[in-house]
């Protein structure tokens, strides 16, 4: 069996007011090139680790006043959207220039492909409620026997917004779970805030993994690393 990989990640800006409207929420979003760019760097300064208001914990329970102890870009105010909620938390010109893991340059790929594909597409997952629950009902109470790895960033709250889920992964869901990686200095774009750190958890996982079996040879071991 091949071995798993989890790496907390998201669907870019999706967390949008007015769901039940998605036309109009992409409209707004992806209105103008400068506010998109904006949008997107707020958006990624603001659930990264250069925010210093993410320092995560595990919630007592599903309750709202559990839920509300999450940043906003999580729990969001009633009456503000994404772009009001990121604006909020919009970087400085000195944190900008200091960010190497996402230059402008990087940003701008992303805000000129969003602005060309809209944001339609990732709304519309949210907006329905569980594209292939019934699928994934398939495989309730079936356990992960292969070999697996969970990463995160330190400063990610996804690895707690669902109390539970973590403690339920490592105890019941994977049965041969061979680390649970918190990096520190990232957030929820760990493979971007710290790749170096991300490649070399992957790279040993995926050694230990190949090297202990006999169906692949030394030498195909060695042109892989």
């Amino acid at each position: 069996m091949s071995p798993v990989l989890t790496l907390t990640m998201c669907c870019h800006a999706a967390c949008v007011r007015g769901l039940s409207t998605g036309s109009t929420a992409c409209a707004c979003m992806c209105s103008r090139p400068d506010t998109r760019t904006v949008l997107d760097r707020a958006c990624y300064h603001y659930k990264s680790a250069d925010w210093p208001g993410n320092r995560p914990f595990r919630l007592a329970a599903r309750t709202a006043t559990e839920m509300a102890k999450m940043p906003t870009y999580y729990i969001m105010n009633l009456d503000e959207g994404m772009a009001e909620t990121v604006a909020k938390h919009m970087p400085s010109a000195e944190e900008i220039a200091g960010n190497d893991w996402l230059p402008d340059d990087e940003l701008r790929i992303y805000s000129e492909e969003f602005g060309r594909t809209g944001f339609q597409g990732g709304l519309n997952w949210y907006r329905s409620g569980g594209i292939g629950a019934p699928e994934q009902e398939l495989f309730a109470d079936r356990t992960i026997d292969q070999p697996s790895i969970f990463i995160s960033g330190a400063s990610d709250w996804g690895s707690y917004q669902s109390p539970g889920a973590l403690e339920q992964m490592q105890n019941r869901a994977c049965t041969d779970l061979r680390g649970v990686h918190m990096i520190n200095g990232a957030g929820h774009w760990v493979q971007q805030e710290q790749p170096e750190e991300t490649s070399r958890l992957l790279i040993e996982f995926l050694r230990g993994r190949i090297i202990g079996t006999d169906k692949m040879c030394p030498a195909a071991v060695g042109r892989l690393f």
